[in-house]
């Protein structure tokens, strides 16, 4: 069994991430060294159709994928499998799936009995290298994405990329805007290798070192947001039908890069080499044309006030000065609206 691990030190709680090739035997162990009672499995019906014949048994919830129904009705489903299987506090809820299963999974458990135990276990390249780690949880509302949630440290984080093998190509390429996300924050090393373990490794040694400074979120780990503000608003304004997360955030950031670049915060040839690794990475979302050509940007702006990290009518955005060298710039809703004609 060939594993890699890293350690998260979260101030509220610190685990351990293993990539490994044997991610069910990985799992029986962390069970046995939780001491857990009984474990039980939140997956969704796509991962269930593949793998569920592995699950040994266990109790399963397969939810009906997709960010539609990423709500609250589905946190009541699962809130009804959990006293179905008589779970409690000294019960593990697995988190096996994506970015979507593995936010309700644990927001539920930080919720159902005040909070239990629970274990990522993600199955597609954005929950890999970035939403499986770091404690974020939560559903949107109508009004906007990640709106309802809590900071909720998993156990343990597992992770097989032989879960990849699977995965229809649109989510690979989904995964890997997070990937030149972590390049555009520093991990320099992601633009030297196509392994896809070493590749998890980078990002998930880049974002733990993030979330153990600051695991609330209120200085360094916004700048993880790179791409996101405008990334959200775009996946909101089409109702989640249009662009998945990942083509949202790479069309987001190709927004920050633009808008740094007119605010003269981004230097041009920064722009180049996030755009040429994007490219390198099969990410062609718009980048052969400016994004502001085909996005109806200042309808996005009211979308993007209702992030969580803005107020006053301010918006936060994170910008490049360097890669590397992530800033928070903070602009009125009136100055973006003018930016954006």
């Amino acid at each position: 069994m060939n594993t890699k691990t890293l350690t998260v030190n979260a101030a509220s709680r610190s685990y351990d991430i293993a990539i490994t090739d044997s991610g069910f035997v990985s799992l029986r162990r962390v069970l046995g060294e939780l001491g857990a009672d009984n474990a039980v499995f939140v997956t969704d019906s796509n991962i269930a159709g593949h793998y569920g014949a592995q699950l040994g048994g266990s109790p399963v919830l397969a939810l009906t994928p997709g960010e539609e129904n990423k709500t609250l009705a589905g946190i009541e489903q699962i809130y009804h499998f959990f006293t179905a299987q008589k779970l409690h506090r000294n019960s593990v809820a697995v988190a096996f799936g994506g970015g979507i299963v593995g936010d309700m999974t644990g927001f539920a458990a930080a919720t159902y009995m005040r909070g239990i135990r629970f274990v990522q276990m993600p199955t597609t390249l954005v929950a890999c290298v970035d939403s499986s780690v770091g404690g974020k949880t939560g559903v949107n509302l109508a009004e906007g994405k990640n709106l309802v949630g809590a900071f909720w440290q998993p156990s343990a984080v597992i992770i097989d990329s032989r879960f990849l093998e699977t995965l229809p190509e649109r989510e690979r390429l989904a995964g890997m805007a997070e990937v030149v996300k972590y390049f555009a924050l520093g991990e320099r090393k992601i633009a030297e290798t196509t392994d896809i373990s070493e590749l998890i490794y980078l990002c998930c040694k880049a974002k733990a070192a993030v979330v153990a400074e600051d695991e609330l979120d209120t200085g360094a780990r916004m700048t993880l947001n790179f791409g996101h503000t405008f990334g959200h608003a775009i996946e909101k304004y089409y109702d989640y039908k249009r662009y998945n997360h990942g083509e949202a955030v790479a069309i987001g950031m190709r927004l920050a890069l633009e808008t740094g670049q007119f605010l003269g915060v981004t230097p041009e040839n920064v722009t180049h080499e996030v755009i040429k690794l994007m490219t390198k990475s099969g990410l062609t979302y718009n980048l052969d044309v400016s994004a502001r050509a085909f996005l109806p940007l200042r309808e996005l702006v009211p979308l993007m006030l209702g992030d969580k990290k803005n107020s006053g009518g301010s918006i936060k955005l994170v910008l490049l000065e360097d890669i590397g060298k992530p800033v928070m710039h903070e602009i009125s809703a009136k100055e973006l609206e003018e930016l954006f004609k």
